[in-house]
Protein backbone atom coordinates (compact mmCIF):
# COMPACT_ATOMS: atom_id res chain seq x y z
CA UNK A 1 0.00 0.00 0.00
CA UNK A 2 1.35 3.57 -0.56
CA UNK A 3 0.36 7.16 -0.79
CA UNK A 4 0.31 7.63 -4.20
CA UNK A 5 -0.56 5.58 -7.31
CA UNK A 6 3.13 5.13 -8.40
CA UNK A 7 4.29 3.21 -5.12
CA UNK A 8 6.79 5.88 -4.09
CA UNK A 9 5.83 5.91 -0.57
CA UNK A 10 5.11 2.65 0.53
CA UNK A 11 3.56 2.97 3.51
CA UNK A 12 2.65 -0.64 4.57
CA UNK A 13 3.63 -4.32 2.68
CA UNK A 14 2.98 -7.90 4.21
CA UNK A 15 2.57 -11.36 2.98
CA UNK A 16 -0.91 -13.13 2.63
CA UNK A 17 -1.33 -17.19 2.03
CA UNK A 18 -3.60 -17.69 -0.54
CA UNK A 19 -4.78 -21.19 0.76
CA UNK A 20 -6.62 -23.78 -1.52
CA UNK A 21 -9.43 -24.67 0.64
CA UNK A 22 -10.30 -20.72 0.26
CA UNK A 23 -9.86 -21.08 -3.75
CA UNK A 24 -6.60 -19.11 -3.16
CA UNK A 25 -8.27 -15.81 -2.46
CA UNK A 26 -6.67 -13.55 -0.20
CA UNK A 27 -8.50 -11.15 2.62
CA UNK A 28 -5.74 -8.65 3.44
CA UNK A 29 -6.85 -7.11 6.77
CA UNK A 30 -4.06 -3.88 6.61
CA UNK A 31 -4.21 -2.28 10.38
CA UNK A 32 -2.49 1.16 11.36
CA UNK A 33 -3.97 3.41 8.54
CA UNK A 34 -4.20 6.49 9.20
CA UNK A 35 -8.35 8.00 9.10
CA UNK A 36 -9.41 10.04 6.17
CA UNK A 37 -6.99 9.54 3.61
CA UNK A 38 -6.67 7.65 0.18
CA UNK A 39 -4.53 5.11 -0.16
CA UNK A 40 -3.29 2.91 -3.20
CA UNK A 41 -2.71 -1.15 -3.45
CA UNK A 42 -1.39 -3.94 -5.09
CA UNK A 43 -0.60 -7.42 -4.95
CA UNK A 44 1.82 -9.36 -6.51
CA UNK A 45 2.98 -13.28 -6.65
CA UNK A 46 5.98 -14.82 -8.56
CA UNK A 47 6.87 -12.05 -11.55
CA UNK A 48 3.30 -11.08 -11.64
CA UNK A 49 2.03 -7.96 -10.62
CA UNK A 50 -1.52 -6.68 -10.25
CA UNK A 51 -3.98 -3.95 -11.34
CA UNK A 52 -3.30 -1.05 -9.33
CA UNK A 53 -6.36 0.03 -6.70
CA UNK A 54 -7.65 3.04 -4.84
CA UNK A 55 -9.06 2.93 -1.48
CA UNK A 56 -10.09 5.57 1.35
CA UNK A 57 -9.97 5.30 4.91
CA UNK A 58 -13.20 7.19 6.99
CA UNK A 59 -12.50 9.72 9.13
CA UNK A 60 -11.95 8.87 13.02
CA UNK A 61 -15.47 7.65 14.34
CA UNK A 62 -15.43 10.14 16.96
CA UNK A 63 -13.56 13.14 14.79
CA UNK A 64 -15.67 15.93 13.33
CA UNK A 65 -16.77 14.75 9.63
CA UNK A 66 -14.88 16.28 6.76
CA UNK A 67 -17.52 18.57 4.99
CA UNK A 68 -19.15 16.34 2.79
CA UNK A 69 -19.12 12.36 2.11
CA UNK A 70 -20.41 11.00 -1.73
CA UNK A 71 -21.46 7.43 -2.17
CA UNK A 72 -22.81 5.46 -4.64
CA UNK A 73 -25.64 2.89 -4.39
CA UNK A 74 -25.69 -0.13 -7.01
CA UNK A 75 -27.55 -3.29 -7.26
CA UNK A 76 -28.53 -5.88 -9.68
CA UNK A 77 -25.83 -7.05 -12.17
CA UNK A 78 -27.26 -10.16 -14.19
CA UNK A 79 -24.23 -10.99 -16.10
CA UNK A 80 -26.67 -12.37 -19.14
CA UNK A 81 -28.97 -9.55 -19.19
CA UNK A 82 -26.36 -6.72 -20.71
CA UNK A 83 -23.17 -5.31 -20.35
CA UNK A 84 -22.06 -3.22 -16.89
CA UNK A 85 -21.35 0.15 -18.22
CA UNK A 86 -23.34 1.98 -15.61
CA UNK A 87 -19.87 0.37 -13.37
CA UNK A 88 -17.84 1.71 -15.91
CA UNK A 89 -19.33 5.52 -15.59
CA UNK A 90 -19.00 4.99 -11.72
CA UNK A 91 -15.31 4.01 -12.05
CA UNK A 92 -14.73 7.54 -13.36
CA UNK A 93 -16.96 8.81 -10.68
CA UNK A 94 -15.40 11.33 -7.78
CA UNK A 95 -17.47 9.03 -5.21
CA UNK A 96 -15.48 7.82 -1.64
CA UNK A 97 -17.55 4.45 -1.20
CA UNK A 98 -19.86 2.52 -3.30
CA UNK A 99 -22.38 0.60 -1.39
CA UNK A 100 -23.40 -2.61 -3.55
CA UNK A 101 -27.15 -3.75 -1.94
CA UNK A 102 -27.22 -7.11 -3.90
CA UNK A 103 -27.86 -9.31 -6.69
CA UNK A 104 -24.07 -9.25 -7.25
CA UNK A 105 -24.41 -12.24 -9.29
CA UNK A 106 -27.39 -14.54 -10.12
CA UNK A 107 -27.71 -17.93 -10.14
CA UNK A 108 -28.94 -18.52 -13.50
CA UNK A 109 -27.70 -19.96 -16.64
CA UNK A 110 -26.02 -17.85 -19.32
CA UNK A 111 -25.02 -19.22 -22.41
CA UNK A 112 -22.62 -19.24 -24.99
CA UNK A 113 -23.12 -15.95 -26.32
CA UNK A 114 -23.64 -13.90 -22.76
CA UNK A 115 -27.34 -14.08 -22.90
CA UNK A 116 -27.92 -10.74 -23.97
CA UNK A 117 -24.48 -9.48 -24.70
CA UNK A 118 -24.54 -11.41 -27.60
CA UNK A 119 -21.03 -12.14 -28.13
CA UNK A 120 -19.74 -12.61 -31.63
CA UNK A 121 -16.20 -12.34 -30.70
CA UNK A 122 -16.01 -15.09 -28.02
CA UNK A 123 -18.05 -17.84 -26.51
CA UNK A 124 -18.47 -18.44 -22.62
CA UNK A 125 -17.76 -22.12 -21.77
CA UNK A 126 -21.11 -24.37 -22.16
CA UNK A 127 -19.99 -25.14 -17.99
CA UNK A 128 -22.38 -21.96 -17.39
CA UNK A 129 -25.10 -22.86 -19.02
CA UNK A 130 -26.43 -23.98 -16.20
CA UNK A 131 -28.27 -22.67 -13.15
CA UNK A 132 -25.60 -22.53 -10.05
CA UNK A 133 -26.28 -25.02 -6.87
CA UNK A 134 -22.91 -26.47 -5.84
CA UNK A 135 -19.53 -24.54 -4.46
CA UNK A 136 -17.57 -25.18 -7.53
CA UNK A 137 -20.61 -23.51 -9.55
CA UNK A 138 -20.68 -20.36 -7.31
CA UNK A 139 -17.26 -19.91 -7.58
CA UNK A 140 -16.89 -20.19 -11.07
CA UNK A 141 -20.12 -17.21 -11.73
CA UNK A 142 -17.86 -15.24 -9.86
CA UNK A 143 -14.92 -16.02 -11.65
CA UNK A 144 -17.00 -14.79 -14.80
CA UNK A 145 -18.70 -12.07 -13.53
CA UNK A 146 -14.95 -10.47 -12.40
CA UNK A 147 -13.30 -11.34 -15.56
CA UNK A 148 -16.09 -8.44 -16.86
CA UNK A 149 -13.73 -5.07 -17.38
CA UNK A 150 -15.94 -2.76 -15.92
CA UNK A 151 -16.98 -4.62 -12.70
CA UNK A 152 -12.83 -4.72 -12.46
CA UNK A 153 -12.73 -1.16 -13.04
CA UNK A 154 -15.62 -0.29 -10.38
CA UNK A 155 -13.72 -2.47 -7.91
CA UNK A 156 -10.27 -0.93 -8.70
CA UNK A 157 -11.36 2.89 -8.25
CA UNK A 158 -13.79 2.44 -5.47
CA UNK A 159 -13.73 0.94 -1.73
CA UNK A 160 -16.83 -1.61 -1.94
CA UNK A 161 -19.08 -1.97 1.12
CA UNK A 162 -21.00 -5.31 0.25
CA UNK A 163 -24.52 -6.81 1.48
CA UNK A 164 -26.50 -9.20 -0.15
CA UNK A 165 -29.96 -10.60 -1.63
CA UNK A 166 -31.41 -13.37 -2.93
CA UNK A 167 -29.82 -14.58 -6.46
CA UNK A 168 -26.39 -14.50 -5.10
CA UNK A 169 -27.76 -18.08 -3.67
CA UNK A 170 -31.44 -18.77 -4.92
CA UNK A 171 -34.46 -16.13 -6.32
CA UNK A 172 -36.81 -15.24 -3.22
CA UNK A 173 -35.28 -17.35 -0.91
CA UNK A 174 -36.37 -16.72 2.99
CA UNK A 175 -34.06 -17.86 6.13
CA UNK A 176 -34.23 -22.08 5.23
CA UNK A 177 -36.49 -22.33 3.07
CA UNK A 178 -36.18 -22.50 -1.19
CA UNK A 179 -38.31 -21.28 -3.93
CA UNK A 180 -38.67 -24.86 -5.03
CA UNK A 181 -40.41 -26.10 -2.32
CA UNK A 182 -37.47 -28.68 -0.94
CA UNK A 183 -37.46 -30.08 2.28
CA UNK A 184 -35.71 -27.42 4.77
CA UNK A 185 -32.83 -29.84 5.58
CA UNK A 186 -31.97 -29.23 1.93
CA UNK A 187 -31.48 -25.84 1.03
CA UNK A 188 -29.04 -25.29 3.85
CA UNK A 189 -26.12 -27.34 1.83
CA UNK A 190 -26.60 -24.71 -0.73
CA UNK A 191 -26.80 -21.70 1.32
CA UNK A 192 -23.51 -22.50 2.89
CA UNK A 193 -21.90 -23.25 -0.82
CA UNK A 194 -23.35 -19.67 -1.76
CA UNK A 195 -22.24 -17.61 1.32
CA UNK A 196 -18.80 -19.63 1.36
CA UNK A 197 -18.41 -18.55 -2.45
CA UNK A 198 -19.74 -14.96 -1.52
CA UNK A 199 -17.17 -14.47 1.45
CA UNK A 200 -14.08 -15.71 -0.73
CA UNK A 201 -14.68 -13.58 -3.71
CA UNK A 202 -16.24 -9.90 -1.53
CA UNK A 203 -14.20 -7.50 0.20
CA UNK A 204 -14.95 -9.23 3.48
CA UNK A 205 -13.02 -9.93 6.83
CA UNK A 206 -11.71 -12.60 7.78
CA UNK A 207 -14.00 -12.81 10.98
CA UNK A 208 -16.80 -13.01 8.91
CA UNK A 209 -15.88 -16.37 7.32
CA UNK A 210 -18.93 -18.21 6.83
CA UNK A 211 -20.17 -21.19 9.62
CA UNK A 212 -22.12 -24.03 7.22
CA UNK A 213 -24.86 -21.84 6.15
CA UNK A 214 -24.78 -18.70 8.29
CA UNK A 215 -22.27 -15.62 7.87
CA UNK A 216 -23.31 -12.55 9.53
CA UNK A 217 -23.34 -9.76 7.21
CA UNK A 218 -24.91 -7.12 9.03
CA UNK A 219 -22.74 -4.15 10.36
CA UNK A 220 -22.40 -0.76 11.27
CA UNK A 221 -19.94 1.78 9.91
CA UNK A 222 -18.94 5.25 10.82
CA UNK A 223 -17.78 8.44 9.07
CA UNK A 224 -16.71 10.53 11.72
CA UNK A 225 -19.80 12.48 12.87
CA UNK A 226 -21.49 12.83 9.44
CA UNK A 227 -23.30 9.56 8.93
CA UNK A 228 -23.80 6.48 10.44
CA UNK A 229 -24.64 3.26 8.01
CA UNK A 230 -25.93 0.09 9.39
CA UNK A 231 -26.01 -2.48 6.88
CA UNK A 232 -28.95 -5.28 7.31
CA UNK A 233 -29.06 -8.60 5.73
CA UNK A 234 -32.78 -8.83 5.04
CA UNK A 235 -32.51 -12.15 3.68
CA UNK A 236 -30.65 -14.66 5.86
CA UNK A 237 -33.37 -14.44 8.80
CA UNK A 238 -36.89 -13.03 7.25
CA UNK A 239 -39.81 -15.25 7.89
CA UNK A 240 -40.84 -17.15 4.54
CA UNK A 241 -43.26 -15.18 2.29
CA UNK A 242 -46.42 -14.76 2.65
CA UNK A 243 -49.56 -15.91 0.11
CA UNK A 244 -47.08 -17.60 -1.49
CA UNK A 245 -44.77 -15.08 -2.42
CA UNK A 246 -47.30 -13.74 -4.96
CA UNK A 247 -48.63 -9.75 -5.17
CA UNK A 248 -51.19 -10.06 -2.57
CA UNK A 249 -53.70 -7.41 -0.59
CA UNK A 250 -51.85 -7.19 2.94
CA UNK A 251 -53.78 -9.73 5.29
CA UNK A 252 -53.45 -11.83 8.24
CA UNK A 253 -50.81 -13.97 7.36
CA UNK A 254 -48.62 -11.03 6.33
CA UNK A 255 -49.78 -8.74 9.23
CA UNK A 256 -48.68 -11.52 12.34
CA UNK A 257 -46.48 -9.51 14.54
CA UNK A 258 -44.55 -12.12 14.83
CA UNK A 259 -43.27 -12.06 11.38
CA UNK A 260 -39.93 -10.66 11.02
CA UNK A 261 -37.71 -9.58 7.82
CA UNK A 262 -34.91 -8.76 9.85
CA UNK A 263 -34.59 -11.18 12.63
CA UNK A 264 -35.12 -10.43 16.39
CA UNK A 265 -31.53 -9.98 16.90
CA UNK A 266 -31.02 -7.87 14.15
CA UNK A 267 -33.86 -5.97 14.90
CA UNK A 268 -33.00 -5.43 18.20
CA UNK A 269 -29.54 -4.49 17.26
CA UNK A 270 -30.50 -1.60 14.59
CA UNK A 271 -32.88 0.18 17.24
CA UNK A 272 -29.65 -0.23 19.38
CA UNK A 273 -27.29 1.42 17.76
CA UNK A 274 -29.83 4.34 16.35
CA UNK A 275 -30.00 4.94 19.98
CA UNK A 276 -26.85 4.98 20.43
CA UNK A 277 -25.98 7.06 17.59
CA UNK A 278 -24.51 10.43 17.89
CA UNK A 279 -24.75 10.89 13.82
CA UNK A 280 -26.02 13.66 12.06
CA UNK A 281 -27.02 11.27 8.71
CA UNK A 282 -28.24 7.83 9.93
CA UNK A 283 -28.48 5.70 6.65
CA UNK A 284 -29.75 1.95 6.33
CA UNK A 285 -28.42 0.32 3.49
CA UNK A 286 -30.23 -2.61 2.49
CA UNK A 287 -31.93 -5.40 -0.21
CA UNK A 288 -35.49 -4.70 -0.73
CA UNK A 289 -37.82 -1.35 -1.18
CA UNK A 290 -39.22 -0.10 2.60
CA UNK A 291 -41.87 2.04 1.75
CA UNK A 292 -44.73 1.35 0.96
CA UNK A 293 -45.23 0.51 -2.66
CA UNK A 294 -49.06 -0.32 -3.96
CA UNK A 295 -49.67 -1.73 -7.21
CA UNK A 296 -52.41 -0.40 -7.99
CA UNK A 297 -55.04 2.98 -7.10
CA UNK A 298 -57.37 1.02 -5.34
CA UNK A 299 -59.13 0.46 -1.62
CA UNK A 300 -57.87 -3.10 -1.42
CA UNK A 301 -54.16 -2.81 -3.45
CA UNK A 302 -52.00 -5.43 -4.22
CA UNK A 303 -48.24 -5.53 -2.60
CA UNK A 304 -45.16 -6.96 -2.79
CA UNK A 305 -44.65 -9.99 -0.50
CA UNK A 306 -41.01 -10.00 -0.94
CA UNK A 307 -40.74 -6.32 0.16
CA UNK A 308 -41.17 -4.57 3.39
CA UNK A 309 -44.47 -4.15 2.42
CA UNK A 310 -44.77 -8.08 3.03
CA UNK A 311 -43.63 -7.54 6.53
CA UNK A 312 -45.13 -4.67 8.09
CA UNK A 313 -44.98 -5.41 11.64
CA UNK A 314 -41.55 -5.21 10.83
CA UNK A 315 -41.26 -2.13 9.11
CA UNK A 316 -43.85 -0.67 12.60
CA UNK A 317 -41.41 -1.79 14.58
CA UNK A 318 -38.26 0.08 12.52
CA UNK A 319 -39.74 3.18 12.31
CA UNK A 320 -41.07 3.01 16.09
CA UNK A 321 -37.08 2.73 16.95
CA UNK A 322 -36.44 5.37 14.70
CA UNK A 323 -38.93 7.81 16.41
CA UNK A 324 -37.94 6.50 19.93
CA UNK A 325 -33.85 6.84 19.05
CA UNK A 326 -34.83 10.66 18.07
CA UNK A 327 -33.31 9.98 14.64
CA UNK A 328 -34.54 12.96 12.44
CA UNK A 329 -32.49 12.44 9.12
CA UNK A 330 -33.01 8.72 8.38
CA UNK A 331 -32.14 7.32 4.96
CA UNK A 332 -32.83 4.33 3.69
CA UNK A 333 -31.37 2.79 0.33
CA UNK A 334 -32.64 0.05 -1.57
CA UNK A 335 -32.10 -2.47 -4.75
CA UNK A 336 -34.19 -5.25 -5.94
CA UNK A 337 -36.79 -3.48 -8.26
CA UNK A 338 -34.88 -3.16 -11.24
CA UNK A 339 -36.22 0.57 -11.52
CA UNK A 340 -35.08 3.64 -9.47
CA UNK A 341 -37.63 5.21 -7.11
CA UNK A 342 -37.37 8.11 -4.70
CA UNK A 343 -39.99 7.91 -1.73
CA UNK A 344 -40.78 9.97 1.08
CA UNK A 345 -40.84 7.50 4.61
CA UNK A 346 -44.36 8.58 5.66
CA UNK A 347 -45.42 7.94 9.39
CA UNK A 348 -48.87 6.70 7.68
CA UNK A 349 -48.57 5.86 4.05
CA UNK A 350 -52.31 5.78 3.53
CA UNK A 351 -52.15 9.59 4.75
CA UNK A 352 -50.19 11.50 2.72
CA UNK A 353 -50.37 14.62 4.92
CA UNK A 354 -48.53 12.93 7.57
CA UNK A 355 -45.10 13.12 9.19
CA UNK A 356 -42.54 12.35 6.86
CA UNK A 357 -39.98 9.94 8.86
CA UNK A 358 -36.88 9.59 6.40
CA UNK A 359 -36.38 9.23 2.75
CA UNK A 360 -35.70 6.50 0.61
CA UNK A 361 -33.68 5.82 -2.52
CA UNK A 362 -34.56 2.77 -4.10
CA UNK A 363 -31.09 2.51 -7.11
CA UNK A 364 -32.16 0.90 -10.47
CA UNK A 365 -30.30 -2.41 -11.76
CA UNK A 366 -26.71 -2.14 -13.10
CA UNK A 367 -27.93 -4.34 -16.03
CA UNK A 368 -30.88 -6.85 -14.50
CA UNK A 369 -34.12 -6.27 -16.93
CA UNK A 370 -32.31 -5.00 -19.88
CA UNK A 371 -32.29 -1.49 -21.41
CA UNK A 372 -35.60 -0.76 -19.31
CA UNK A 373 -37.65 2.70 -20.14
CA UNK A 374 -37.37 6.23 -18.45
CA UNK A 375 -41.39 5.79 -18.15
CA UNK A 376 -42.30 2.20 -17.56
CA UNK A 377 -46.02 1.09 -18.41
CA UNK A 378 -46.79 1.32 -15.06
CA UNK A 379 -45.21 5.05 -14.54
CA UNK A 380 -48.93 6.54 -14.33
CA UNK A 381 -50.33 3.91 -12.38
CA UNK A 382 -47.67 3.46 -9.58
CA UNK A 383 -47.83 7.57 -8.99
CA UNK A 384 -51.37 7.61 -8.46
CA UNK A 385 -51.27 4.81 -6.42
CA UNK A 386 -48.38 6.08 -4.09
CA UNK A 387 -48.31 9.67 -3.34
CA UNK A 388 -45.13 9.47 -1.69
CA UNK A 389 -43.08 8.50 -4.77
CA UNK A 390 -41.63 11.29 -5.79
CA UNK A 391 -39.59 9.85 -8.36
CA UNK A 392 -39.50 6.15 -10.99
CA UNK A 393 -37.23 5.27 -13.78
CA UNK A 394 -36.89 2.70 -15.39
CA UNK A 395 -33.60 2.69 -16.75
CA UNK A 396 -30.18 1.38 -15.85
CA UNK A 397 -27.41 3.05 -13.86
CA UNK A 398 -27.01 3.93 -9.43
CA UNK A 399 -27.57 6.73 -7.67
CA UNK A 400 -24.56 9.07 -6.24
CA UNK A 401 -25.58 10.24 -2.86
CA UNK A 402 -23.51 13.73 -1.39
CA UNK A 403 -24.11 14.26 2.41
CA UNK A 404 -23.50 17.54 3.98
CA UNK A 405 -24.24 19.32 7.12
CA UNK A 406 -27.06 21.35 5.80
CA UNK A 407 -28.81 19.04 3.31
CA UNK A 408 -28.27 15.56 1.40
CA UNK A 409 -28.48 15.65 -2.68
CA UNK A 410 -29.01 12.71 -4.60
CA UNK A 411 -28.34 12.10 -8.41
CA UNK A 412 -30.02 9.37 -10.44
CA UNK A 413 -27.58 8.53 -12.75
CA UNK A 414 -28.77 6.37 -15.75
CA UNK A 415 -27.64 4.66 -19.00
CA UNK A 416 -29.46 4.75 -22.63
CA UNK A 417 -28.80 1.12 -23.05
CA UNK A 418 -26.95 -2.21 -22.06
CA UNK A 419 -27.75 -4.79 -24.36
CA UNK A 420 -25.26 -3.20 -26.27
CA UNK A 421 -21.62 -1.64 -24.62
CA UNK A 422 -20.87 1.90 -24.15
CA UNK A 423 -24.18 4.38 -23.95
CA UNK A 424 -23.50 7.51 -22.22
CA UNK A 425 -24.25 8.34 -18.50
CA UNK A 426 -26.85 10.94 -17.84
CA UNK A 427 -28.71 12.42 -14.47
CA UNK A 428 -32.28 11.40 -14.82
CA UNK A 429 -33.36 13.48 -11.64
CA UNK A 430 -31.83 15.39 -8.74
CA UNK A 431 -33.62 15.70 -5.22
CA UNK A 432 -32.39 17.55 -2.07
CA UNK A 433 -33.77 16.37 1.60
CA UNK A 434 -32.13 19.08 4.47
CA UNK A 435 -31.03 18.04 7.52
CA UNK A 436 -33.52 17.60 10.36
CA UNK A 437 -36.50 18.92 7.59
CA UNK A 438 -37.23 14.72 5.77
CA UNK A 439 -38.59 15.10 2.97
CA UNK A 440 -37.59 15.19 -0.51
CA UNK A 441 -37.60 18.26 -2.98
CA UNK A 442 -36.41 18.79 -6.57
CA UNK A 443 -32.74 20.33 -7.19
Amino acid sequence: MADDEFFLQSVRRGTAWAHPEYNHTVHAEVGGLLPGREYYYRFRTGSWISETGRTRTAPAATAAAAPSLTFAAVSCQAYHDGYFTAHRHLAEDDVDVVFHLGDYLYEYAVNSAGGARQYTDRQVPELFNREARTLEEYRLRYALYKSDPDLRAVHAAHPFVVTWDDHETENNCADAVDEEGNPPEEFPLRRAAAYRAYWENQPLRGAQLPQGPDLRLFRRLQWGTLAQFDVLDTRQYRSDQAYGDMPHVPGPESDDPARTITGAAQERWLIDGWRASYALWNVLPQQVRFSQHKLDPTPEALVSMDTWDGYRASRERVLAGAKSAGIQNLMVLAGDAHVGYAFDIKEVFDEPASRTLGTEFVTTSVSSGRDGAERPLTWDTYTKANPHLKFYDGRRGYVRVELGHEAARADFRTVSAVTTPGAPIATAASFVTEAGRPGLEPA
